[in-house]
């Protein structure tokens, strides 16, 4: 399956994605078609064997819009076509402006007492705006009329038309009657003007990526041949090394092969406090290197760095709907059908049964068109979606989708692996008990330093931090399962566990207690050995993150019920789960055994899972929510609906907030956008006319139509200012 975004123009409303979603999902290879209107994207899953991107961008012109693929190392580009839009409808909007304000004020103050030629110049006027300032609307609503649907283009043209023409009827023969020009040209400034607006906090909203395209690197300083050489970014090749001086940026991820620096992530994780790098350690493109030099050697390039797999997630999350945005679809197919229908009734009752004039009937009908423009009730879902994604990312919380933002909220179980997620995923030595410490340290350290276990690496690391005397060692011998034994000069010495030291009989009656100790706090014990004699022990043990028991407080607080998964042992689990102050806990569960645990919790809820290591994908797939840890595994993050790139598990806590936050914000756009509709059309068909005398003029409907769809988006960037 391969993945592609095709970004379309010529969309104008709710209606025109659902003809996109139709028409491209049916298409043959098509796993799934996903349009978003805020984004004015669709991102398409399908089989490349069976169909390809000039098939679907096909699909995209034969329904009448404009679509190109979205390339992804150039991301720049996205941010130019958005400016020449921008510039487009503001040329419309002046323009329109220029005639429609002059065709305004001679139709309002000039009626008692016209000027020569008034109406023949009120319609000269009024001309370029209806048919040059006014022809998308023509052309959408004809695209709509042959995909036998009908959008918001086919509301503004329909009325617009009406007054225009029956202004054109007037002037030609009927002189005594009441031309409508200044109705139709300054209707369709208003609608540009309201189109213009919306762009503007369109491009607010998606600032998120705006700004992440702005900030990666130009160039690069790479070695080659010996010497030092500036490229292009784009240049930079998987393998090369690169230099980076202070203050600079990192141009690509990769290694450090040489030096050490003080890096600021903030543009990648939200931590504002500088990292501490050093050899072997990983460096992610675009970001800060703060004091010294290093050499590292480029691992990830173009469209693979962290910086554009983050952009692309992003631009993902903000085409993927919510479900809620269904609801927001399947009002859109009917609305406007309808709206037509109470124009024509409206006009109809007024003129049969009311016996008012054409003109009158006219007016209502085009307010009724105008009013019902079902914009706002599309824009109201996704807004919100891009502000909340895009707040997330700020923040080192990359939420996947609309999907993943509207089920964080309803969790009632989260599932955490334990190594790596709950805990720091990197053994350390906590306890040597013996007489003499220092030197079973310096034994153990010496003997296990040719040791590739993970254990054997704790007990190196804690004699290189203690700076102890390395002792020369020979015979080193590792024992299966057990542990190892080695010589250092003419004593052998023995490393391990208690089944090792049970076949070497060693008396471990001294050392008993304090074992029943160590391994009830859910330590791993070794034994270290000389001849027959116990000299000490050394405990190991995976320690939980600093800020593991808050943010499992944090998650109960909200609720939630919290569970911790692992292979190890009962009693090591209990010990874990116990400082994280987790109740429920799965111990001793194989790898491929996770998922089912966490489908017998989504019998009773939605589940959300944390973990961090490939083997913890089924299990994050198969959750409602999959939460990955930043620093963990490509095929983790992957897998996951949400990335902590700060790889704190506070962050979780904070993603379920955003969750409750954005979805609060899209009810209220729903409920404005449909409140709105079905205040104005009743009025705007003249209800209140017979008892008030009030008539709603379709400028002003124009007017209103057009604020909907603002406050609606202004609504959405209200969340930037939330705290999470």
């Amino acid at each position: 399956m391969k993945k592609t975004t095709i970004k379309i123009s010529g969309m104008h409303c709710q209606s025109c994605v659902t003809v996109l979603d139709k028409a491209l999902n049916k298409e043959k290879g098509v796993k799934s078609a996903s349009v978003n209107f805020s984004t004015e994207k669709a991102v398409i899953e399908f089989d490349s064997k069976i169909t390809n991107e000039q098939k679907l961008l096909q699909v995209i012109r034969d329904k009448g819009y404009q679509g190109y693929l979205v390339e992804e190392r150039d991301l720049l580009k996205e941010e130019k076509r958005r400016k020449e839009e921008l510039a487009k409808l503001k040329f419309k909007f002046i323009l329109s402006a220029i005639f429609a304000v002059p065709t305004l004020i001679l139709g309002m103050f000039f009626v008692k007492n016209p000027i020569p030629f008034q109406d023949l110049i009120m319609w000269a006027l009024a001309t370029p705006v209806q048919f040059y300032v006014g022809r998308s609307f023509y052309r959408g609503a004809w695209t709509a009329l042959k995909n036998k649907t009908s959008n918001m283009d086919t509301l503004i043209a329909m009325g617009t038309s009406a007054a225009y023409f029956y202004s054109v009827y007037v002037v030609l023969f009927a002189s005594e009657g009441h031309q409508y020009f200044e109705a139709a040209a300054v209707l369709i400034t208003l609608v540009v003007l309201g189109k213009y607006l919306e762009a503007v906090a369109k491009g607010k909203a998606s600032e998120a990526i705006s700004k992440l395209m702005k900030v990666g690197a130009k160039t690069a300083t790479v070695i080659r041949k010996g010497k030092e050489v500036k490229v292009p970014i784009d240049d930079v090749q998987e393998g090369d090394i690169v230099l980076v001086r202070p203050g600079e940026k990192i141009p690509v991820d990769g290694v450090i092969i040489e030096g050490h620096s003080t890096i600021d992530e903030s543009l990648v994780t939200g931590e504002s406090i500088p990292v501490e790098k050093k050899k072997g350690d990983q460096v992610i493109g675009s970001t800060i290197n703060k004091l010294g030099s290093f050499k590292f050697k480029a691992t990830k390039v173009g469209a693979e760095t962290t910086l554009s797999r983050i952009i692309k997630l992003i631009e993902d999350a903000q085409t993927r709907k919510a479900p809620i945005q269904r609801f927001a679809d399947a009002v859109s197919a009917y609305f406007v059908p309808i709206v037509i229908l109470i124009a024509i009734i409206t006009f109809v009752i007024w003129v049969s049964i009311l016996h008012s004039s054409i003109h009158f009937a006219l007016i209502t009908a085009v307010a009724v068109l105008v009013i019902a423009c079902p914009c706002a009730l599309g824009l109201a879902t996704p807004t919100a979606i891009m502000v909340g994604t895009g707040k997330g990312a700020k923040r080192g919380i990359l939420i996947k989708g609309g999907d993943a933002l509207e089920t964080a909220h309803k969790l009632r179980f989260i599932v955490f692996d334990k190594t790596g997620t709950i805990t720091k995923g990197k053994p350390e030595v906590t306890d040597i008990i013996g007489d003499d410490k220092k030197k079973i340290l310096e034994i153990a350290a010496s003997i296990e330093k040719n040791s590739e276990h993970p254990l054997a690496e704790a007990i190196v690391e804690k004699a290189k931090q203690n700076k102890i005397n390395w002792r020369k060692v020979s015979d080193f011998n590792a024992i299966a399962g057990k542990g190892v034994n080695a010589k250092i000069g003419k004593k052998e010495f023995y490393l391990g566990n208690l089944k090792l030291m049970e076949e070497r009989k060693i008396n471990l009656a001294l050392f008993k207690e304090r074992i029943v100790e160590l391994e009830n706090e859910g330590k791993t014990v070794m034994v270290l050995s000389e001849k027959k004699t116990a000299l000490g022990l050394i405990a190991v043990a995976d320690e939980i993150k600093e800020d593991s028991p808050q943010a499992i407080k944090n998650l109960q607080d909200l609720g939630i019920n919290v569970y911790m998964i692992t292979g190890d042992n009962q009693r090591t689990a209990q010990a874990i789960a116990k400082k994280a102050g987790i109740q429920n806990f799965f111990a001793e569960v194989l790898p491929e055994e996770k998922a089912d645990y966490v489908k017998k919790l989504q019998e009773k809820g939605k589940v959300g899972a944390v973990g961090d290591g490939i083997n913890d994908a089924p299990m994050l797939a198969q959750a409602d929510i999959g939460i990955a840890m930043g620093s963990g595994t490509d095929v983790a993050m992957e897998t996951g609906s949400i990335v902590l790139m700060r790889n704190s598990l506070l962050d979780i806590s904070k993603a379920i907030k955003l969750s409750k936050m954005t979805m609060s914000k899209i009810r209220q756009n729903m409920f404005w956008a449909l409140f709105y509709n079905s205040l104005g059309i009743p009025i705007a068909a003249g209800v209140l006319y017979p008892f008030t005398g009030w008539l709603l003029n379709p400028m002003i409907a124009g007017g209103a139509m057009a604020l909907s769809s603002v406050s609606v988006i202004t609504n959405s960037l209200l969340l930037r200012g939330k705290r999470l």
